[in-house]
This record gives structure tokens, C-alpha cells and sequence, in this order.
């Protein structure tokens, strides 16, 4: 079977990576892609919104099935696209993909579905949000409604740190239409873990747990970004809260989507907090996280396209879905001055060898080809995974591959899964 993976990021280098390893993927290609993908996939020089033309080059190159990767091309309607000429593609429709795109129809879902999440109010004037900011409880958190790539969060400890949000996100629209209306939502404390699973309709079976590190500082300080580095499993998720983050909040967030006329189909990635008032929901993602997915993906066992094909023709339970024991640690390495202005076209050193540690993969999410030389293509530009039968074996070799690759500015963080440790992780 020939298999389509779109995107450019390092999710969808796991997702080529781990799709490779398939005795039954016959051709493998990947829309744009990048430099590293390049050494697996074929890549082929489409926008990942570019439905229209990515559809004509799957019916035109006979593609057996598309796997999406990122939330835009979802977005932009392109698994109704495809539906609809006959192509079969992984992923929820547009109308169900609202769960990522419409924080606010998030929030409607959970609420009607009684899914544990945080406080919120809604704004679309600029003066009542400034308004409410004025009384409101601190800190808070504001929120841009629609997709922002990571970075329409804001965490206000601040009256003023609360107005200046506000005024970005309304006011100047730096989010543009994503902007329009905005959320003020009750600030949560205690752990944040990721809970994805495999979906159809009213059917759900969970991934391993894994555990973001969104800030771009060590001790989750500074700006936040797409993730600086991931870790799987989570010590501070017990099995009973695996559990119950199915019972009580994938499935009925499936039984909801179901009964409004939008059966969800795909990956659903929940965010959780473990608060000392018991387990929310941050928000919802309608897709493979990036970087979780450079974590789950090395601990999945057996073969990723028969899951895949399984999800879409609706027989997900006649699929066994095996995890391996062992940990996996993503470090991402970015770009100096990443989540703000940073330079692009630096040479990459150091990846032969990183890549030949044993247990190491390195994942590429934004490098080129040049004058055969990886370079630099953006903020984030790879996630360093290594796996391990423990996970301080794991972090301490993906810091080991992390020392032997450079460019200039390189930055990354060095506490990634500290928080594991420290809560008590096996030696």
C-alpha cells in the first residue's frame, strides 16, 4: 500500500519513521516535508492545506491511505475533501475537528458531555473583557478561541499582565481571526499530562501517557512554545487515572460529538491537569502531539498502519494495541531566539553520530538540504528521542546524543522528564 503522511514538523518524522517499519506500506511520501523526512519518504512539494491538490495527487499516485499530522489541513476541511472523492484518509472531518479549532465549542462538549474542565468566560468586545479583567480572580489564564499554533496562551499573575493579553488577542489581532473572540478561563494547578487515543465514534483505546514541556526556560520558565521536550511514561499518572481519563472524558466527549451529528474519527489528544480537586481537561487537540508523538510512537509495538487502517474503517477493537515498558525522552533543539525571531541556514553538526547511539533517533522537525549539508528551516528544529529500560537511562543517553549535535544558537533545555525524577520515577 502506498501512504501519504502530510506535513513538515517532527510529528510527522515519527509518523514516516514508524509507518516505514510496515511490511505493508509499498511506497512511502510525505507533503512538504523536510530534509530529514527526505531519507525515508519521498517528499512532495504541497502545502499541507493545499487539500485540493494533495487529494489530486493521492487519486493521481493511487494512494492507499493519508495520514494527517497537523491541525491546520484538518481545519481547512481536507478529511471531507477526501471523503468525498472516495480516498481513504486518517483524521476527523472538519465539524469534528472543532474540538481543537473552537475552544469554545470545546468547552460547550465538555460541559454538556460533564467532563471535568476549568471555569471560563467568553469575549468578543475588547472593553467587557478588559472590563472583566478588572475583578476577575488571579492569576488567570486567556486564551485566543481558535488555533494558534502553541502560542495563545498566556498565564497572568497580573491585572496588567491580563489587560496586555487581552489587548493582543482582541485588540491588535495578533492571532488574526483566531483572535476574534477570547477566553478567560480559571487557572489550574499540579501536573499536566497528555492522554491520547486511538478513536472512532463511541470507541477509544488510550496511548501511553506522556508529559509536555511547553516553556522555552529550564524550571518551565519564559514564553511558551509548540514543546521543548516530552517524556513517556508518567510517573504522577497512576493506572487508575488512565482509567478514568477514558471513562470520564474521552469517551463521553465521543458520546457527544456522536449525538450532535459529528462522530469523531482520529487521534484525540486531551491535555489534563491534575489538580488537588481531581483530574481536567486543559484543552482538547484533534491530532498526534508534537512532541508526544516522538515519544509514543518508539514505544508502540506491532505495525502503526494497521491501526491506522483499523481506526478508519471502523473495527478498531479487532486491532490489539501493545505498548513496550520501556521509557522514551524527546529533547527538542531550537533555534536561538525561538518562540521569537530567529535565524534560519545554520549548519547542522553531529547527527551521524548522535543517530548511531544506541536506542537514539533523531527526529528532524524544521532542517534542509544544502550543498549536502543539514541546515537550519525554523524554530524548532529536532527532537532528540532515546529509549531506555528506565527512564534515567533514557534521559541520561538523549542528552548524551543532544552533546554530540551543534549550530549556531543552538538552545535547548536541560531538565527535560527532571520533573519524573523527582516524583519518584524507578532508577
Amino acid at each position: 500500500m502506498k501512504v501519504l503522511v502530510v506535513g513538515s514538523g517532527g510529528r510527522e518524522h515519527a509518523l514516516v519513521w514508524k509507518l516505514a517499519q510496515s511490511p505493508s506500506v509499498r511506497g512511502l511520501f510525505c507533503a512538504p516535508g523536510n530534509a530529514g523526512i527526505a531519507q525515508q519518504a519521498t517528499c512532495v512539494p504541497l502545502k499541507d492545506t493545499d487539500v485540493t491538490g494533495l487529494a489530486d495527487f493521492a487519486a493521481r499516485e493511487g494512494i492507499g491511505l493519508t495520514m494527517v499530522g497537523g491541525e491546520d489541513p484538518l481545519a481547512a476541511g481536507i478529511v471531507d475533501a477526501f471523503q468525498a472523492r472516495g480516498l481513504r484518509i486518517f483524521g476527523p472531518t472538519a465539524a469534528a475537528a472543532r474540538l481543537e479549532s473552537d475552544k469554545i465549542f470545546a468547552k460547550e462538549v465538555m460541559q454538556a458531555a460533564g467532563v471535568p474542565t476549568g471555569g471560563y468566560q467568553v469575549f468578543d468586545s475588547l472593553a467587557e473583557a478588559l472590563g472583566y479583567v478588572a475583578t476577575c480572580p488571579l492569576p488567570t489564564v486567556v486564551k485566543a478561541f481558535g488555533l494558534a499554533k502553541g502560542k495563545g496562551v498566556y498565564v497572568c499573575r497580573t491585572r496588567d499582565e491580563a489587560r496586555q493579553a487581552v489587548t493582543e488577542i482582541l485588540g491588535h489581532r495578533i492571532f488574526g481571526e483566531s483572535g476574534a473572540r477570547v477566553l478567560l478561563e480559571e487557572f489550574l494547578t499540579g501536573p499536566e499530562v497528555s492522554v491520547l487515543a486511538f478513536c472512532h465514534d463511541r470507541q477509544a483505546v488510550l496511548m501511553v501517557p506522556s508529559q509536555d514541556h511547553k516553556p522555552v526556560l529550564d524550571g518551565d520558565q519564559g514564553p511558551n512554545t509548540g514543546g521543548m521536550g516530552c517524556y513517556s511514561p508518567v510517573p504522577a499518572l497512576s493506572a487508575a487515572q488512565e482509567q478514568e481519563a477514558l471513562d470520564r472524558i474521552i469517551l463521553p466527549t465521543l458520546g457527544r460529538m456522536a449525538d450532535l451529528g459529528c462522530p469523531y474519527t482520529g487521534v484525540l489528544y486531551a491535555g489534563l491537569m491534575l489538580t488537588p480537586q481531581g483530574m481536567r481537561v486543559l484543552e482538547f487537540n484533534a491530532r498526534f502531539g508534537d512532541p508526544e508523538t516522538q515519544v509514543i510512537l518508539p514505544r508502540l509495538e506491532g505495525d502503526l498502519l494497521e491501526i491506522l487502517l483499523a481506526v478508519t474503517e471502523r473495527r478498531l477493537s479487532s486491532v490489539p494495541v501493545r505498548w513496550r515498558p520501556d521509557a522514551a525522552v524527546c529533547v527538542v533543539m531550537a533555534s536561538g531566539g525561538y518562540p521569537g525571531d530567529y535565524e534560519k541556514g545554520k549548519v547542522i553538526s553531529g547527527l551521524d553520530k548522535a543517530s548511531a547511539l544506541p536506542g537514539v533517533t533523531v527526529f528532524h522537525a524544521a532542517s534542509r538540504m544544502e550543498d549536502g549539508r543539514f541546515l537550519t528551516n525554523g524554530g524548532r528544529v529536532l527532537g532528540v528521542t532515546a529509549t531506555a529500560p528506565r527512564l534515567p537511562a533514557a534521559i541520561a543517553r538523549a542528552y548524551e546524543a543532544v552533546g554530540l549535535i551543534t549550530w549556531e544558537g543552538v538552545h535547548y533545555r536541560r531538565d527535560i522528564a527532571r520533573k519524573a525524577l523527582d516524583s519518584g520515577a524507578p532508577a
